[in-house]
């Protein structure tokens, strides 16, 4: 497990009551003692998956350390998928299942601070998803030649569809996992980390084998099964791998050449050393659009620049890369090295990867193509229900989380108002918590002491609520007043306006302050740098 750094915020009573959250929602989502009892330290997950049954068949052998003592654990696995046994100590284990969740029963009492390891048998057919990654489950589509070309995607659903897990958050294994796969003849299993060989199992099966050394997000241990082509290259000692459908090999080589290693500089720079070195760097063609598998990214984008061939932004800067090769690897740093505790804070994972975006167009195009990008994105806020989702439910916030939780980042920069500070800052950030699980709590901390300042009220406007900051301006005599408009209380930012061409940084607070600076006309003489800063002017 992961350190776990602070409490999470908590929201009020009113807000948890209108939801109409199930017994299966805390099982998944919260920490009871047979959760927090134990530390995963390994996972050895060892199956057989056959595609004409769409079907799994196996184990996970699940080491752990026990904190506290105990005679219950739980473990989760999907409640359509079949447990076969769970085995300790060479004998059968019983166990009770309620919902998704297997709570397990020992003879005796674990002691704490001993080390124990169960190996739970399983089998059966895992959910399909109907719109992977937008929804969790299995892909299973053939490629141009016919042959089966398989990924999964359980992100937010829970890695519990498809093996048996500790599905939290709130601990990764310590010492990584082992993932070994066979499928038929012919095909080939590519998971995360290294590759550690292959054996043909004499039965129409070869078993392919890897092994993470880093602590992983149990919904970022994958499988992907297909024809690959292997392509290998190197960035300064940086294993970087492909692997592709054979009718792509070629197409590939040249597209990944171009975004990957100037990306991979440029995050380096901006975010420190890539952050799971000692497990290499993958991209893995996927039948589904990408999902940021530690270590193996799922690649989908067909090869095309943008989103599928889109600007999500609507600039047209949008197009000059390739949304899921930057998008699914700025995740390496902000997701799979920096993790949030709970979901409903995935804010965390989504707000800097996708700002991760523009930083990479700044490396590689400058600051104002990368500024117009970002708030070209501000079209696709929706500001519908509040950032923050509901701790211990399962139960994530906003899409916002994306585009405003990135624009927010950006109106933090130009609060700064010193790029040399706020590139060390965000350095400092990525290095300070790497492979680390934090909350939101944490992360206004961070923020706030390097700032010299209590930004909770800043984080709080636009995590916490489904408006932003309005600058309100209004004519006094022959001068004006402002002031900002905020539900969260003690809400102060400094700005920057263009007075009668002339640039002004000014402290706002929630109470109107008179500018000593005449003017005759406010929207004709004073122009809100709203570029700057995700606001609203009135």
């Amino acid at each position: 497990m992961k350190k776990i750094f602070t409490l999470t915020l908590l929201f009020s009573l009113f807000q948890l009551t209108a939801q109409n959250f199930t017994r299966r929602d805390s099982l998944q989502g919260g920490m009871r003692f047979e959760r927090s009892c134990y530390d995963v330290q390994h996972y050895d997950l060892n199956i057989k998956i056959n595609p004409e049954e769409k079907s799994i068949v196996g184990y996970n052998e699940v080491t752990f350390d026990v904190l506290q003592d105990t005679k219950k654990i739980q473990l989760d696995l999907f409640e359509n998928m079949n447990i076969d046994s769970i085995i300790f100590n060479k004998k059968k284990l019983t166990y009770k299942r309620d919902n998704d969740a297997v709570f397990i029963n020992f003879v005796s009492a674990l002691p704490q601070n001993s080390s124990q390891k169960l190996r739970f048998y399983y089998s059966g057919k895992p959910l399909i998803a109907k719109n992977a990654p937008w929804d969790g489950g299995f892909v299973f589509k053939k490629d141009k030649n016919g042959k089966d070309f398989i990924g999964v995607a359980v992100q937010g659903t829970g890695a519990s569809l498809w093996y048996p897990v500790k599905d939290s958050q709130t601990d990764e294994p310590d010492k990584g996992a082992t993932i070994k796969v066979a499928v038929p003849n012919g095909l080939m299993n590519v998971s995360n980390g290294r590759f550690k060989g292959s054996e043909d199992l004499k039965n129409g099966y070869t078993r392919w084998d890897w092994e993470v050394v880093n602590p992983i997000n149990t919904y970022s241990i994958t499988v992907n099964i297909a024809d690959y082509v292997h392509i290998h290259d190197n960035l300064n000692g940086l294993d970087l791998d492909y692997y592709v459908l054979r009718e792509n090999e070629e197409i590939a080589k040249v597209h990944f050449e171009a975004d990957v290693k100037p990306m991979m500089n440029c995050f380096q720079q901006k975010f420190g050393q890539y952050p799971f070195y000692e497990d290499g760097y993958k991209l893995v063609e996927t039948p589904y659009l990408g999902m940021e598998h530690q270590s193996a990214v799922a690649y989908g984008n067909r090869y095309k620049k943008g989103y599928m061939g889109r600007d999500l932004s609507g600039t047209g800067i949008g197009l000059s890369f390739d949304f899921i090769t930057i998008h699914e690897t700025g995740h390496e740093w902000f997701g799979n090295s920096i993790t949030s505790k709970d979901i409903a804070d995935m804010w965390i994972h989504e707000a800097f990867t996708t700002y991760s975006e523009s930083v990479f167009l700044e490396c590689t195009k400058g600051y104002d193509e990368a500024q117009k990008y970002i708030n070209g994105q501000s079209k696709n806020v929706q500001n519908d229900k509040p950032v923050i989702g509901f701790y211990g439910v399962n139960k994530e916030g906003s899409g916002d989380m994306y585009y405003k939780g990135a624009l927010m980042l950006n109106t933090l920069r130009h609060i700064t108002n010193n790029d040399s500070k706020w590139w060390a800052m965000l350095l400092k950030y990525s290095n300070t918590y790497k492979k680390k699980i934090i909350d939101t709590k944490t992360v206004i901390d961070f923020f706030s002491q390097e700032l010299g300042h209590d930004m909770t009220p800043f984080f709080n406007q636009y995590l916490k609520h489904t408006t932003i900051p309005v600058l309100v301006l209004k004519k006094h005599k022959n001068q004006f007043k402002y002031k900002w408009q905020t539900d969260e209380p003690n809400f102060e930012m400094p700005i920057e306006l263009e007075i009668n061409g002339k640039r002004q940084r000014v402290l706002v607070t929630n109470e109107f302050q008179i500018s000593p600076i005449p003017v005759v006309s406010i929207p004709d003489e004073i122009k809100v740098r709203t570029d700057k800063y995700y606001i609203k002017v009135y």
